[in-house]
């Protein structure tokens, strides 16, 4: 009796591990979401919607290398606003989301994949600011433009720090160069990318909050199986230097 339940536990066991590792299906495919939030991910020609080639940028380029080495199928779109693509993602099954921060509030939220590449979280003012904070207190006390849900906007959210959100970060860029913000709360080097391309330059860094790095976030429903091969296949192309040369084509 005790030799045939041990053997129906081995058998279970077997048909786990198995499962655990089987094939995906033939039509499965992952539909991956991604945002202007350049230089990791962008439009070619600058707009709030492509699909595809239609998307360059240091994580969009690691990730469709990922996807072709783990063999694995997909469609790719950026589109906008982050908070629709987040929630999406967080709600579909097989969805995933780049590039995104990934932090101990979301852990759990996702299943993750990477990292794409690291970020740095700051707040910066206008070239001729004559701003200078030695902490998030002090800043606190200036008019703080930020991107909604954002990492770095939810982080200062949970500090109960006062901040003026746009949907769009190119909208701070602006706002600050105005002065219709004191300092932008934005990812760097990101952030400087952004405000280039609205012609901003010289941009200050007054204070550096948290450095970060970019991961692939997948919906929590997505099987093992698809995360395991994704990661073998990203550490196999970081291991060949892929990842870096593609942050210095960039950069």
């Amino acid at each position: 009796m005790l030799k045939t339940i041990k053997s129906s536990l081995l058998f279970g066991l077997v048909l786990s591990a198995f499962a655990a590792h089987a094939e995906l299906p033939a039509d499965y495919k992952v539909v991956l979401l991604t945002e202007n939030f350049p230089p990791f991910n962008m439009s070619v020609d600058d707009k709030n919607f492509a699909r595809d080639d239609g998307i360059d940028g240091i994580s969009a380029e690691v990730v469709r290398a990922m996807f072709k080495r783990a063999n694995i199928d997909y469609s790719l779109s950026l589109r906008f606003p982050w908070d629709r693509l987040y929630r999406l993602t967080l709600d579909k099954p097989n969805y995933g989301l780049f590039s995104t921060t990934r932090t101990a509030e979301r852990e759990p939220l996702f299943k993750w994949v990477g990292p794409l590449g690291d970020t740095s979280w700051v707040l910066v003012a206008a070239p001729d600011s004559t701003i200078n904070v030695a902490s998030l207190q002090e800043a606190a006390k200036y008019k703080i433009g930020a991107y909604k849900n954002n990492a770095v906007t939810q982080s200062l959210e949970s500090q109960n720090i006062p901040l003026v959100i746009a949907l769009r970060d190119q909208e701070n860029a602006r706002k600050l160069a105005k002065g219709q913000i004191d300092l932008w709360a934005t990812d760097d080097p990101a952030g400087r990318y952004m405000a280039r391309q609205e012609g901003i330059t010289g941009l200050r860094v007054v204070l550096k909050m948290n450095q970060a790095q970019l991961y692939l976030a997948m919906n929590r429903d997505t099987p093992d199986e698809v995360i395991e091969r994704l990661q073998k296949a990203l550490d196999e192309l970081r291991a060949e230097g892929f990842i870096e040369e593609m942050t210095s084509n960039y950069l």
